[in-house]
């Protein structure tokens, strides 16, 4: 068979796959898709906001990878079409938009009940989604316009309106799945998340792309601060709600202590933050390709089972599990950014448009 089968052979399994986890339990599989759907977004915007970060401090290191996430961001608006599947199955995947009895439960529960449920109403949470996701694909289109691709002014507004939607699509997408919850972090660790995870994928396109090892460096340390940032944001969330043991906020980590998501909240530990951090305060280490694009894989990795530990412990019974690395869309989600990265490391290393410095007059 002809490798070119091969993807739309995986989608049509994918596609049989889906009906029949769709007939065992269909918020089960919504939440394994919103977990692959939010990593493989994340990706692209957390590149995208990387690219800003350049035009704001300026460093060899983002000529490196600007080219590649400047492509990849242009498949946001596939990103934003894929969100539809959650927006018409939020009555089965959030509980406060359940039909009949059962929504009517958790909207009783609900504390400042003139404001939550204002809020967590199906109407404005398709709404507020439209927005977050125009946003973000305007910002992407408009990063691309050679006035304003190094432009500081634009760059400035970017992150800060980049901050602002992905807190609030957090809140809205993540944490509402357990809308008794909250913390007042989880926006910035969203965020902090999805920079990580485009980072490492813009280190592995660059090493494919045969970056020179001093600019390799440089990578690895700003990996190494992104990474040192995720911990301590995780932690401190974590060791503030553990302390204050109160029920309604402390429901979030009981459900992630059982049925195995402990074990992976462990690997997470030691493969997203403790092996990164000794391996990346090796200068050789991080002067040697393989060797940093390995580790910068492998952290991309790490992002989609983090997704999986955010979203699937909130929804999902232990024993649909299976789901989540099982469905046909993660397949789908996995060959956009496969095809982003090969369609980046396609292309010439110096990318014209992309990397000479223009003069702005913003």
């Amino acid at each position: 068979m002809k490798r070119a089968y091969l993807p739309w052979l995986a989608i049509a399994l994918g596609g049989i796959a889906c009906i029949v986890a769709w007939r065992v339990d269909a918020a089960a599989l919504l939440a394994a898709y919103l977990a692959a759907w939010w990593c493989v977004t994340g990706m692209l915007l957390g590149g995208l906001a990387n690219v800003w970060l350049h035009n704001l401090t300026g460093g060899e290191w983002g000529e490196a990878i600007r080219a590649p996430l400047l492509r990849n961001a242009q498949w946001m608006w596939l990103a934003a079409l894929l969100f539809l599947p959650v927006l018409f199955g939020a009555a089965h995947l959030y509980p406060w938009a359940a039909h009949g009895d059962a929504g009517a439960r958790w909207q009783s529960a609900l504390t400042a009940p003139a404001f939550k449920h204002a809020w967590l109403s199906p109407a404005f949470f398709i709404a507020r989604s439209v927005i977050y996701l125009l946003a973000w694909c305007a910002l992407a289109r408009l990063s691309m316009q050679p006035g304003l691709r190094r432009a500081r002014l634009f760059s400035a507004f970017a992150l800060i309106a980049y901050g602002f939607t992905v807190s609030l699509a957090a809140i809205d997408w993540i944490m509402s799945l357990m809308p008794l919850w909250y913390s007042s972090v989880f926006g910035l660790l969203a965020g902090t998340t999805q920079m990580l995870a485009g980072m490492a994928l813009a280190i592995v396109i660059a090493v494919r792309r045969g970056t020179p090892p001093a600019l390799l460096r440089d990578l690895g340390n700003l990996l190494l601060m992104y990474v040192m940032t995720w911990a301590y944001l995780s932690f401190v969330q974590f060791l503030i709600i553990w302390a204050e043991n109160l029920p309604h906020e402390i429901g979030w980590y009981l459900a992630r202590v059982r049925d195995g998501w402990l074990g992976m909240a462990q690997m997470l530990a030691l493969l997203m933050f403790f092996v990164p951090l000794l391996l990346l305060l090796s200068r050789r280490f991080k002067q040697t390709p393989p060797l940093l694009g390995a580790l910068a894989a492998g952290i991309c990795v790490m992002s989609l089972l983090h997704a999986w530990w955010l979203v699937l412990p909130s929804v999902a019974q232990p024993r649909h599990g299976w789901m989540a690395p099982a469905f046909p869309p993660l397949i789908v989600l996995g060959g956009f950014v496969w095809l982003a990265a090969m369609r980046s490391r396609g292309e010439a290393m110096e990318d014209v448009a992309a990397t000479t410095p223009e003069k702005s007059h913003v």
